[in-house]
């Protein structure tokens, strides 16, 4: 965790390990499967490396490009800016950059390789849905994703995840399609069987911290402005909201959905069967608790 006012959380300071130890000996095998697979060890450490690299360094550009949101400026957005500054002053933490959106769907996210390099996104549809103080528990709650730098840990596993499902689509063309005895075929199934299972293996990774690290990041986000009522608010008018935004544009987020404030699923949502987030009910529980710790006047 970067060096902020933000409270600690060790619980999510073991997960991360885990899941960065399980990480680290997925690529180790899928990399060495690469090389033998294509038979040249330079190609597979190229494709292991150039992937996963380009994947961390790139992931706040990537992430902000598939929300079609923007960088804004102080001057473009004087009231988001000022919210920003004043929670990282809170906090003692870089200031990030500062993104907008323009779409209906209520959301919010922070992405970034460490909190040196890192942009906090917010949908046009949260800012005219939420009034100031549940915005400020929004901001607070990305922030403190930042700060405890789960985000970088969760762009290394969604990366390996997009590497195998690229391997996935074009395994026939890696070796010359052909296995070390000239047969197309069972080199390619290979590539195919040996991909999905490290796509799988990483899902599996991802949601095991994604789930914690929202629980962690809501209480983190409250202690911090004192006001966990007003992420409550937040919490449910953006999910109370999120089953009316149609099925079109929750798919455009759904690349990036394990970053979001609250899940782009409705009732209808397939995904909601392996939703990135805990039940609603459950964060309202924990900070209804954190309220009552605060002793928060109503």
């Amino acid at each position: 965790m970067a060096r902020t006012r933000f409270r600690g959380d060790s619980g999510l300071t073991l997960r991360m390990g885990g899941v960065s130890l399980g990480l680290g000996a997925l690529y180790v095998a899928f990399g060495a499967f690469l090389i033998y697979a294509s038979g040249s060890a330079v190609m597979g450490i190229v494709i292991v490396l150039a992937m996963s690299w380009g994947q961390w360094y790139f992931s706040d550009s990537l992430a902000l490009k598939s929300m079609g949101a923007r960088e804004v400026s102080p001057e473009q957005a004087p009231e988001l800016h000022a919210m920003i500054d004043r929670l990282c002053a809170l906090a003692d933490m870089k200031k990030p950059r500062v993104a907008v959106s323009v779409t209906d769907m209520p959301n919010a996210f922070a992405t970034g390789r460490s909190p040196n390099h890192s942009s906090v996104c917010v949908t046009t549809g949260i800012m005219q849905r939420l009034d100031a103080d549940e915005l400020e528990g929004v901001l607070a709650h990305e922030l403190a994703h930042v700060a405890n730098r789960d985000v970088t840990v969760m762009t290394v596993a969604s990366s390996l995840g997009l590497l195998a499902g690229f391997i996935t689509r074009w395994g026939m063309y890696l070796g010359g399609g052909r296995d070390r005895n000239g047969n197309g075929g069972p080199a390619f199934l290979v590539v195919f069987l040996v991909s999905m299972v490290v796509y799988f293996v990483s899902f599996l990774l991802t949601r095991s911290l994604s789930r914690y690290r929202e629980l962690s990041a809501d209480r983190s986000g409250a202690y911090l402005t004192g006001r966990p009522s007003k992420l409550s608010s937040a919490l449910v008018k953006i999910s109370g909201d999120m089953a009316r935004i149609p099925n079109r544009d929750l798919r455009e987020g759904q690349a990036i959905s394990a970053f979001f404030f609250a899940p782009a699923l409705n009732r209808e949502s397939v995904g909601a069967l392996f939703s990135t987030h805990p039940p609603l009910q459950q964060r309202l529980d924990q900070l209804a608790r954190v309220s009552a710790e605060l002793s928060e006047p109503l």
